[in-house]
């Protein structure tokens, strides 16, 4: 039997399978194996060596279905891999519809590979951990540097690695695994591979650790608890590297209390009972201090309403008051106000011709000491302090809406939508026919270095401006 072995990579799958199936080899008289897989490295030295004739692909049929499939599998770890998907292929030359046959054992046996693949890679998204390090630089300066360490089942880092680049553009960060490693440099923009290492060579505690037990607790549904579905999306063995896992005891034996308490807030009122009959913008203002539609009312300094031009064309739509809002009883009045302020200004417009509110008129916070720290709002208090937002945009009716950073957009186009993906385009929604979603202020100034911080001031900057061409257009 002939033995080929490759690198273990779909590229070099590809140009061995096209080489054997030109030149006639029968999957039964050829064995591929793969530089990784230990126990073929005694094979190295007995393979044949005649090399292939190179030949352009021509008549090979290759349906779209088993490419797709076959890239996917690829990352698998079963050495077997590259024979079923030789094999595959084959047959596919004579048997034209065979990745329709769904019964087939090559074809059940691809699916498979392909299915286990993607739900590998699906857990890699969820559960990688990021901690904290400091990288002491060469002239003496000091740098934020987030690293993890995984074990996927599958080769799956290269799958991964753009979810991540996506998701973290802003912070340096390292994903390590047993296999490969990669690095993110937020300054190049440039993923650079390394070899993997073991799991001691990551960091193993951090501040991050109580942050995400905090995340995990603000999200758990109490409601949904499911132990056993728990164990099967979140196994045992992803657990040494999540430490929000440690809170899963206490917040089990709370699940009933937790479920009692979300029914009654159900059926709780929203702000829709205290709003007034007329939206005009003073009857709102003078109405909105006896809210208490949801619970922020009762930890807030004062509600907090809009400002700006009673019927101006631009409307800004933020997130929440934050510190300095709530104190001051005005929106945009903080840090982030202030950068605000600047974009408004270098673009040469006036901000008292905007309007400019929150989605939420209650500041949402945690103590910490003498500070308190900003806590973004659920969905259930979007909901209920949405009747204020749009009375307002009733009484303002601006020709374009611009939602600054994630909460506004989803308040007004709806909990799946992307801001990164889909952020300075115009769309519509069931409150407001044009909509411009961009970055919050407050994003710029927590951007992990100087060249992040730029970048997002720039989108910040871009946006807001086309969304003022789009209501000029739209003004006539």
């Amino acid at each position: 039997m002939r033995q080929v072995v490759i690198e273990p990579d779909f590229e070099a799958w590809r140009s061995t399978a096209r080489g054997l199936l030109v030149n006639g080899v029968d999957p039964d008289a050829v064995q591929i194996l793969d530089r990784e897989t230990p126990q073929n490295l005694g094979l190295i030295f007995g393979q044949d060596d005649a090399p292939l004739r190179k030949v352009e692909p021509g008549n090979i049929v290759v349906p779209k279905a088993f490419l797709e499939a076959a890239q996917v599998a690829a990352r698998h770890a079963s050495p077997e891999r590259w024979q079923l998907m030789y094999r595959l292929l084959w047959r596919l030359q004579k048997e034209r519809m065979l990745m329709h046959v769904d019964i087939d054992p090559d074809v059940a046996e691809l699916k498979r590979m392909e299915q286990q693949v993607r739900r590998d890679l699906h857990k890699m998204h969820a559960f990688v951990r990021f901690r904290q390090v400091t990288d002491e630089m060469p002239s003496g300066e000091s740098r934020e540097h987030f690293i993890a360490w995984y074990k996927p089942d599958h080769n799956i880092l290269e799958l991964a690695a753009p979810f991540f680049e996506e998701r973290f553009p802003t912070m340096r960060w390292s994903i390590l695994t047993a296999k490969q490693s990669v690095h993110w440099d937020p300054e190049s923009r440039h993923l650079t591979w390394a070899a993997g290492c073991p799991r001691e060579a990551a960091p193993q505690d951090d501040e991050l650790e109580e942050m995400w037990r905090s995340y995990y607790k603000s999200i758990f549904n109490p409601a949904r608890l499911n132990p056993r579905a728990m164990r099967s999306e979140m196994p045992v063995r992803y657990w040494q590297n999540m430490p929000e896992v440690q809170l899963l005891p206490q917040l089990m034996m709370q699940a009933g209390s937790r479920t009692d308490a979300m029914i009654k807030a159900q059926n709780a009122e929203t702000a829709e009972a205290y709003l007034p009959p007329q939206h005009t913008l003073p009857a709102l203002a003078q109405a909105l201090p006896q809210c208490k539609g949801c619970e922020l009312y009762c930890h807030a300094t004062q509600a907090v309403f809009g400002e700006g031009h009673v019927h101006a064309e631009l409307m800004l739509v933020g997130e929440q008051p934050g510190d300095e809002e709530d104190r001051k009883g005005k929106p945009f009045v903080g840090p982030a106000g202030k950068v605000l302020n600047r974009v408004v200004e270098e673009l040469g417009l006036d901000r008292k011709t905007m309007y400019v509110t929150n989605a939420v008129k209650h500041f949402k916070f945690v103590d910490r000491g003498k500070r308190r720290l900003h806590q973004s709002p659920r969905l259930s208090e979007m909901t209920a302090c949405r009747p204020w937002l749009l009375a307002e945009l009733q009484a303002v009716r601006p020709k374009v809406v611009v939602c600054l950073g994630a909460t506004a957009a989803k308040s007004l186009l709806g909990a799946k939508f992307a801001l990164m993906k889909d952020r300075g385009k115009l769309v519509s929604s069931p409150y407001a026919e044009q909509v411009v979603a961009t970055i919050h202020p407050s994003a710029v100034l927590r951007a992990m270095d100087p060249q992040g911080s730029e970048q997002l001031y720039d989108f910040l900057r871009q946006d807001l401006l086309f969304a003022h061409k789009a209501a000029m257009r739209q003004a006539g």
